[in-house]
């Protein structure tokens, strides 16, 4: 599944790992003071629009990152050279930037409630003469742009994820392939290179890119959140805590992620299982096409037996664990408020601080529940990659490689 994409995976995810702090290090540390230093300027305070993309620190820090992709990049050229290294190295590189790019896009959103929503409160209020041309300007103009380039990152990044997801099923069958005289005696090979293949891939753009999006937003957010936390000290039933809103992130998402990992906890081993029982299934039915002493009634029955008894495991189990599940997000919905209601009830901050809060919290939360909500995608990506495994042990000798069918003989 890696070996077949990226160079020497382990060495290669661990200087990813350590590569990523270094670079983070001498970011904060040192790189972004000198981008200041050498006249890359932040954005004009206040200014929330499309404009500060392009702003001097902006264009500083996409420079830094590109240096340190291509060194990157071409350290690794040199140690492996590998054939997928391109998109490997370099589309993983920019998967990450895009990432980066469209989270920052809801950090200026989340930038633009503050402003706006005070507006409309002292619209409605009449706290002071609020034109229609401000609400008009703030919507079309500053949220417009930010929303326009939101929809053509999002798209353009869907499209080049598509491609950089297929590229590594190619690899992989590129990889499996070239041993196929030792994978084809494995119980379901030809499933597995097909459609297993097929299933990791669109499994990991789901859930990769999702992975990358809850990282780069906790990163962006969180720093936010502890800002917004000095408007917010107290919690319901806890009372006065310092960074109110992280801890109540936090520990939501903990115990929502426990909970939700505790009660789906027999989730994976029958996903497992169902691919087993339908390859099974499936195999002999192959077979019975081109021989006809398999397939027949007595052996189908009983393999179906087989698939039909685990997916009705799999229907039980997954309906109480659908019950908590959907508890957990529907407490999730009021969630905020309640924990806000202290701080509302006396009027300590502005409907526009209090939407602002809303999105932030709703960011921070959501990326630390990224087990809760894709805790299915990850079930059925266990159960691919036991599979898979298991088909590269036999390259690997690590399982005996069982004999080869018999080839069907052609007609006469």
């Amino acid at each position: 599944m890696f070996v077949s994409f990226f160079p020497r995976p382990r060495a290669f995810f661990l200087s990813v790992v350590g590569w990523t702090l270094l670079c983070v290090a001498l970011w904060y540390g040192f790189a972004r003071g000198l981008g200041g230093d050498l006249g890359f300027a932040p954005p004009a305070e206040g200014d929330v629009g499309i404009q500060t993309f392009w702003s001097g620190s902006f264009l500083w820090f996409y420079g830094y990152f590109a240096v340190a992709v291509a060194l990157f990049y071409v350290a690794w050229r040199v140690i492996a050279n590998h054939p997928w290294q391109n998109w490997s190295i370099l589309g993983s590189a920019l998967i990450l930037f895009i990432t980066y790019f469209q989270v920052e896009i809801s950090v200026a959103v989340n930038n633009w409630y503050g402003p706006f929503y005070d507006i409309i409160q002292a619209a409605l209020s009449k706290s002071r003469p609020v034109e229609v041309g401000e609400i008009v300007n703030s919507i079309v103009y500053t949220f417009g742009g930010l929303a326009i380039m939101g929809v053509t990152v999002s798209v353009l990044t869907a499209f080049f994820v598509s491609h950089y997801i297929f590229r590594w099923r190619e690899a992989m069958n590129d990889f499996y392939m070239s041993h196929w005289s030792k994978l084809r005696g494995v119980e379901g090979a030809s499933q597995r290179v097909q459609e297993d293949t097929m299933r990791f891939s669109t499994t990991m753009e789901t859930l990769g890119v999702r992975l990358i999006d809850s990282v780069m937003t906790l990163i962006a957010f969180l720093p936010i959140l502890v800002g917004l936390s000095a408007s917010v000290t107290t919690l319901p039933l806890i009372g006065e805590v310092p960074h109110a809103l992280v801890v109540a992130a936090i520990l939501w998402s903990v115990v929502g992620t426990a909970f939700l990992a505790l009660v789906g906890i027999k989730l994976p081993g029958l996903e497992f299982r169902n691919q087993k029982v339908e390859a099974a299934y499936r195999k002999e039915l192959v077979m019975g096409e081109d021989h006809s002493d398999r397939a027949r009634p007595p052996e189908v029955r009983a393999l179906f037996a087989d698939v039909r008894h685990n997916y009705f495991r799999l229907y039980f189990h997954y309906m109480y664990f659908n019950v908590a599940r959907y508890v957990y997000l529907q407490a999730d919905v009021i969630f905020p408020f309640l924990i806000l209601a202290p701080t509302i009830a006396v009027g300590a901050i502005t409907l526009g601080v209090m939407n602002q809060i809303m999105n932030a919290f709703g960011q921070v939360r959501s990326s630390f529940q990224f087990l809760v909500m894709s805790w299915t995608t990850i079930v059925e990506l266990i159960s691919i990659y036991k599979r898979l495994r298991t088909f590269e042990g036999v390259i690997d000798g690590e399982l005996p490689a069982p004999a080869a069918p018999p080839m069907a003989q052609p007609a006469e």
